[in-house]
């Protein structure tokens, strides 16, 4: 007979965001199993409020004695001129006795590598990963965990893992599992530095994606209602999905939320701790069909707590696959709450409602008319007359303006004290509300001391004797149970009392208070053991000067201009002005066998390189075979399954891979042998200058003139809001068929285009130069610049070409371009982000 075991089922580890001390206590006592907070600098959230370098050794202290993982978020950029601010930094980190750090730079996961052989690196969601070749890359560079990128659902989760397991690169995997959605894949929003200079990648995100926009179709303003947040997406909640995400062997569950409350962090980690705990308990089916019929019933009290939490519209994001109708509501982009029910009646200074769902005196409530980014009307409920499911609401006198009112206008509870109360009592108390199981087992004969030996979840072990011996009993001997639950009363203590195993002989006695001292003894020990900081390898004379492979030996050259163009038309006139080098950016691969043969039967000595899209996922292969079948003469890398798919092509890595310090740029130059390495787009002038002075200026092409990519969406507009369907499937392709653009609050107009894989870039209306700065970066040893068009006409194309040539001859300045472009072409030209703010 074969007997057929069932998998053991692992709970993924859940992960809280901690901003401030208190949003770390109330992740902790809400059943955290790691947090992770940034410090005071390099940290993808500079607006929180923090935690310092000196703050380490009491914060870890805390969070070990409480059995919770404490990682560093390290999730930004690094500039050439702050590496070595950065190396100290990570010294402190490692010695500190963190367990992690949370990493986006390629060239900061090889210092941390350089510095400890062994301490724990995790690939940031800034890195952009969506496949097995992204989880393959952070491998390769010494991560021991991959945070895929939001967009991924559980169908391609379960494709990721399954590939990587065959191919033996298995790293575990973390996904978000609640909180905001950036609309942009992070790690690739450049819309903060392109509007204002603040960069996503460097933490100072503007948040222009919860900003209204119009939708401009073929010249004319599409009348969307009250639509008017496309790029705002509603918030992750992958509750729902929960049983779905742990049968995928996801190791961690991430809540996103470093800028939120206390309340917010203590709220969802206990819905989340809850809800994990009870699929232990149950099992994953079981769970699921309990979710099912809560569902069924209206709105449960899981679910009324998170949007009481924070919620602008919870939904399952990507999980469940691509839904661009039900993703971006798009009428408010802000913090709303529990939608309460519709205004049917004003009078007498009181309000009707039709209740959705329940309300109470001292309720904070807010009316949406339709307009939020107008000033709404709100405030505190003072009394609710309840008629069946009508409520007449009375408020404060003089705490709304009635006449801003209407019948219609809907009606959201924004705040409930009573809720609020109940989630603060959770962390405000001393005694630890998530106890750690600890094991004891006594042993002891008569005339012998008794030994209690205990060890927690960790591994730590202690041994603790009694200080008087063990003697007969002749009347009421201790029993096991008298034992357990002396042992067992740590009420105010980090531990339960899990196992507890007698090994004792005979009918023993021992005064009761000598056991009460062995526990506290047995607590008091295991407490330092678990306080002591992590060890790490570290080299303490470990510099990131070492880790440069490449010694300036720059070839004196004359400097070329690279031309991109984005259709045929503005590729055969930049073939007019004696270019040697063009790429290509087209909106469909299968178009690239053209412009290679039009290039091909104009001059055999011009290079036509084809760019692949931004992403690439799971089963999109597919798009590099169109790339290749043009057979260019190489390609512009955008990331990690590109790097793979064309290794032994002539390849120059894009702007999307981030490269901003000499690290990055030495690790993609030298494993990948790239022709050319395109400086990232976060660099300003001072930041270039010091990135081509660390590493020979030759390896390196900046794009001078272009209209920079400012968000880079899974999310269609043209098909949420130009069609009815629900993505490529079912949309009729509005894309191919429309000229769209979005037009912001101030009025500026932004390009938008789709691309192979139904991915939309919104580009900067306005194009950008850094004619003033050339002159500068070619005395450094820069060679290669880069002109990037979008959908200026042949005329411009060649009109701005020329401008360029003639400043590359010393014809004319920099500042001369800057002005006959804007004044003659009406391209709008700004000097964009490589300008020092």
């Amino acid at each position: 007979m074969t007997s057929i075991s069932t998998p053991i089922l692992k709970l993924p580890e859940l992960l809280a965001p901690a901003g401030n001390w208190e949003c770390a206590k109330a992740a902790v006592e809400n059943g955290a199993d790691a947090i992770y907070f940034g410090l005071d600098k390099f940290n993808a959230r500079m607006r929180a409020e923090n935690f310092t370098e000196a703050d380490l050794p009491e914060l870890m202290e805390f969070l070990h004695l409480r059995g919770v993982k404490g990682y560093v978020t390290l999730n930004t950029l690094i500039f050439p001129q702050e590496l070595t601010e950065a190396q100290q930094y990570l010294k402190t980190i490692i010695s500190a006795g963190v367990d992690a750090v949370i990493v986006q730079d390629v060239g900061i996961c090889r210092l941390i590598r350089h510095l400890s052989p062994d301490f724990p690196i995790h690939a940031s969601t800034q890195m952009t990963i969506t496949s097995a070749a992204g989880v393959e890359f952070a491998k390769s560079l010494g991560c021991q965990l991959v945070v895929l990128a939001r967009e991924c659902s559980i169908t391609e989760i379960n494709k990721i893992q399954q590939q990587i397991t065959q191919k033996n690169t298995s790293l575990p995997l973390e996904v978000f599992v609640h909180g905001a959605l950036c609309v942009a894949y992070s790690g690739q929003c450049l819309t903060s530095e392109a509007l204002g200079g603040r960069s996503a990648n460097r933490g100072e995100c503007a948040q222009a994606c919860r900003m209204p926009y119009d939708l401009i179709a073929d010249g004319e303003v599409v009348n969307l209602d009250n639509r008017k947040y496309l790029l705002s997406p509603q918030d992750l909640a992958g509750l729902e999905v929960l049983p779905e995400l742990v049968k995928s062997g996801v190791t961690c569950l991430k809540i996103e939320g470093r800028l939120k409350a206390p309340e917010y962090v203590a709220n969802v980690t206990q819905v989340y701790r809850k809800a994990l705990d009870k699929i232990m308990k149950t099992n994953v089916e079981m769970f699921h069909e309990t979710s099912l019929q809560h569902k069924s019933s209206g709105l449960g009290k899981d679910q009324y707590n998170l949007e009481m939490a924070f919620s602008r519209g919870l939904y399952t994001g990507w999980f469940e696959g691509i839904n661009n109708q039900e993703l971006v509501h798009a009428r408010f982009g802000k913090k709303r709450g529990v939608y309460l029910g519709e205004v049917t009646r004003i009078y007498n200074e009181q309000i009707t409602v039709k209740l959705e769902a329940p309300v109470k005196p001292g309720d904070g409530i807010v009316f949406d008319c339709g307009h939020p980014e107008t000033k709404e009307e709100g405030g505190r409920i003072y009394a609710v007359i309840q008629k069946g499911k009508d409520a007449i609401l009375s408020f404060g006198k003089n705490n709304l303006n009635f006449r801003q009112i209407n019948i219609g206008d809907k009606v959201w509870k924004t705040n409930d004290p009573e809720l609020d109360k109940q989630i603060r009592q959770s962390y405000a108390g001393e005694n630890p509300q998530f106890p750690k199981p600890i094991n004891i087992a006594v042993y002891g004969e008569i005339g012998e001391k008794l030994i209690a030996i205990a060890r927690d979840e960790f591994g730590n072990i202690v041994q603790v004797e009694s200080e008087i011996l063990v003697v007969e009993a002749h009347t009421k001997p201790l029993t096991t149970e008298r034992i357990k639950e002396q042992f067992g009363r740590l009420g105010n203590t980090p531990f339960y009392l899990d196992t507890f195993i007698n090994h004792l002989n005979g009918n023993i006695m021992l005064p009761v208070s000598e056991l009460n001292r062995m526990r506290r003894e047995i607590v008091s020990q295991l407490e330092e053991l678990r306080k002591k900081p992590k060890f790490w390898q570290l080299n303490h004379h470990g510099k990131w000067q070492d880790l440069i492979s490449s010694k300036s030996t720059t070839i004196p050259a004359s400097p070329s201009l690279i031309i991109l163009v984005r259709n045929i038309k503005q590729l055969k006139a930049a073939l007019t002005a004696d270019i040697k080098t063009v790429y290509c950016e087209f909106e469909n691969p299968r178009n690239y066998q053209e412009a290679v043969k039009i290039v091909r039967e104009y001059e055999e000595d011009v290079s036509i390189f084809v760019a692949p899209p931004r992403i690439t996922k799971s089963g999109e292969t597919w798009i590099l075979k169109q790339v290749r079948a043009a057979n260019a003469d190489g390609y512009l890398i955008r990331n990690y399954d590109q790097l793979e798919y064309f290794a032994n092509e002539r390849c120059v890595a894009d702007f999307s891979l981030n490269i901003a310090n000499p690290l990055t740029a030495d690790y993609f130059k030298q494993r990948f042998n790239l022709e050319r390495l395109t400086a990232s787009y976060d660099l300003n002038i001072n930041q270039l200058e010091a990135l081509i002075t660390n590493y020979p200026g030759q390896n390196f092409e900046v794009t001078i003139h272009q209209h920079i990519p400012m968000f880079h969406m899974e999310h269609c507009v043209f098909c949420a809001f130009l069609s009815t369907g629900t993505d490529y499937t079912n949309c009729g392709r509005p894309c191919e068929k429309q000229e769209v653009k979005i037009k912001d609050r101030v009025g500026s107009e932004h390009i938008l285009k789709a691309d192979s894989g139904c991915r939309n870039t919104v580009y900067n209306g306005t194009a950008q130069t850094g004619a003033e700065y050339v002159q500068r970066l070619i005395s450094l040893g820069l060679q290669h610049l880069r002109i990037e068009f979008l959908n200026e006409t042949p005329e411009q194309v060649i009109k701005t070409i020329d401008y360029y040539q003639q400043l590359l001859q010393g014809e004319i300045t920099g500042s001369q371009i800057w002005r006959e472009l804007k004044l003659q072409n009406q391209l709008g030209v700004t000097r964009g982000s490589m300008r020092v703010m």
